[in-house]
């Protein structure tokens, strides 16, 4: 038929190219971040950035007061 072993092989095996997969995933990302900042100024998007970094930070400390609280509650709970 003419096809070789190794191009059954990988005809059979059915995973993508390490390579293509790589550029697949590259694209992904510039679509990605074309999407979140494609009409904003430079000044816009650190203000977004900033944003994003500040309410991060604002929910982890949510997290560990809450937290706090719970952890308080059931010692307060067991103590009654």
């Amino acid at each position: 038929m003419g096809s070789s072993a190794s191009e059954i092989s990988s005809k059979s095996n059915n995973q993508p190219d390490p390579d293509s997969a790589a550029v697949l995933s590259g694209c992904l990302r510039i679509y990605k971040w074309k999407a979140k900042y494609g009409g904003m100024d430079v000044s816009e998007a650190k203000r977004l950035k900033s944003l994003e970094d500040e309410n991060s930070k604002l929910k982890k400390l949510l997290a560990d007061a809450m937290l706090d609280n719970s952890a308080l509650k059931d010692l307060l709970g067991k103590n009654v």
